[in-house]
């Protein structure tokens, strides 16, 4: 049986986006780790730099970046999230 995989959510915690982002996740039993950047200029420009975005939250998945809520939530829609995710596997 694989690990689960290693799911990144970079944002803040006033964005409602980013809570619903948090809750996918959860809602899924997917463990996530979360990254606040408020206020991290070094780090939000990392980000804008690997993502070309500059707006949050923004999600990687075993250090693949798959953008914001909507591209991720676009993804479970389509069922593209599962397989990324492995939930097949576990």
């Amino acid at each position: 049986m694989e690990p689960p995989p290693k799911v990144l959510i970079y944002g803040v915690d006033w964005c409602p986006y980013c809570v619903m982002a948090k809750r996918l996740f959860a809602d899924k039993g997917v463990p996530f780790e979360w990254i606040d950047v408020d206020g991290e200029r070094e780090r939000r420009a990392w980000l804008r730099q690997v993502t070309g975005q500059r707006t949050v939250p923004q999600i990687f998945i075993d250090d693949r970046p798959y953008g914001g809520y909507s591209d991720v939530a676009a993804l479970d829609r389509r069922g593209e999230l599962d397989a990324l995710l492995g939930a097949g596997e576990r």
